[in-house]
């Protein structure tokens, strides 16, 4: 492949796994804005339909088992675009669904496709990068998952009021397909060529490499308890709490996601420069200190300055996280342990949502989704300060040897 076949690939790369991380991250939000609806519909309390993100974000292990071993042996582009066909299907039924049980069934197996796509997407992206854009590209990647809630906030705006919550999930279906289209563009990463290897020594590998994988495991529970204890429960804090409606609940969530993107790719790009960990650290540092305002805001132009700083500075520490974790991953597992690490780190905080959501009922949740803030952001900060980096790491290079 040739310096221009080369760098066409990477657009094509990146924008698959950019896209197909947006879709996955709009589908999960959809159903934080019309929890309330759905609950309604369903004749269900808040908590149990709640417990629906939850059983989403427990899922997500499985499908970073299977379609992450599945990527390390036959390759990232067609596993990539099985995994997008699977969770737009999901995400379709989702909103055919008849009753409670059917859609906690079908947001159960929407869970698995979710899984998969990050470590999949992710770990084409970064190997077709260029390594001296990894961090402004990790960024731009992660990022996705935050344009993926701007877009929920959008259709939350203009499709609910006028068609309802089953049309929320109907809308992401085109994007799908387009996303597939980008994939089949796609060549497999001369990396992956280079690390691919037989189930033997794939399997040594894993086994060598388990104390690394522990720690990636530890640093993603504490990424995904501060991603997701400052996001899911926040429209029902503005609609329950501060009594916003639909318009307003929209435009301050949008408006934070748009820090959420400036953040990612701020840090992602000081991170380049000043390292992974150290950005990460000032990022949740100062996420830290925004905590009061983020939650305590006296009035409507303080709650969007607090949401908007709040996820700056949470997303900046996420932006760093798809370069960081790829660099640290063997050559040989980098489908599986990034994506895998990533997603049992999200079983361990699928509970913070639900958590919120009983402690807001019996408090407030300002004092609920305050005091965990807190923990989890102080948590985060001493797991990526102990930890290890690999920054600019080639990933082309021939592998040590098991």
């Amino acid at each position: 492949m040739d310096l221009q076949d080369s760098r066409g690939n990477a657009r094509y790369a990146i924008a698959a796994g950019f896209l197909g991380w947006t879709l996955d991250a709009f589908d999960f939000f959809v159903v934080v804005f019309v929890l309330s609806a759905v609950a309604k519909n369903f004749g269900r309390s808040i908590p149990a339909l709640a417990l629906t993100l939850t059983i989403t974000l427990a899922m997500r292990p499985v499908g970073a088992f299977v379609f992450g071993l599945l990527a390390d042996r036959y390759g990232r582009r067609l596993v990539l675009l099985a995994n997008v066909a699977f969770f737009t299907l999901m995400e379709v039924m989702s909103g055919l669904a008849q009753n409670y049980t059917q859609f906690f069934l079908l947001r159960l197996l929407y869970g698995i496709g979710m899984g998969g796509n990050w470590g999949v997407g992710a770990s084409l992206a970064m190997e077709s990068a260029p390594p001296k854009w990894r961090g402004i590209l990790s960024g731009l990647l992660q990022e996705g998952y935050a344009l993926g809630n701007v877009l929920a906030a959008i259709a939350y705006y203009t499709v609910f009021p006028r068609w309802g919550w089953r049309a929320m999930f109907f809308v992401g279906a085109a994007p799908g397909l387009l996303t597939m289209l980008i994939c089949l563009r796609v060549e497999d990463p001369q990396a992956w060529r280079e690390s691919r290897t037989d189930w033997s020594t794939y399997r040594r590998a894993i086994f060598k490499n388990s104390r690394l994988f522990f720690y990636l495991v530890a640093l993603m529970a504490a990424m995904n308890f501060i991603s997701h204890g400052t996001q899911d429960l926040y429209p029902t804090f503005l609609q329950h709490q501060r009594h916003f409606g639909v318009d307003a609940t929209a435009l301050i969530t949008g408006l934070s996601m748009l820090g959420a993107i400036l953040g990612g790719l701020t840090f992602g790009h000081l991170s380049d420069r000043k390292g992974r960990r150290r950005a990460m650290v000032w990022a949740e540092s100062l996420g830290l200190a925004a905590v009061p305002l983020w939650i305590m805001a006296p009035s409507k132009p303080l709650i969007i300055l607090g949401a908007f700083i709040m996820q700056f500075m949470v997303q900046g520490a996420w932006g760093v996280i798809p370069a960081h974790i790829n660099e640290l991953s063997p050559p040989q597992l980098r489908g599986f342990f990034p994506g895998f690490a990533y997603q049992l780190g999200v079983l361990i905080a699928s509970s913070i949502g639900y958590l919120e959501a009983v402690l807001g009922e019996h408090f407030s949740y300002s004092k609920s989704m305050g005091s965990l803030a807190v923990v989890v952001l102080c948590f985060g900060v001493a797991i990526i300060s102990a930890g290890p980096e690999a920054k600019g790491v080639s990933f082309t290079r021939a592998s040590d040897e098991l």
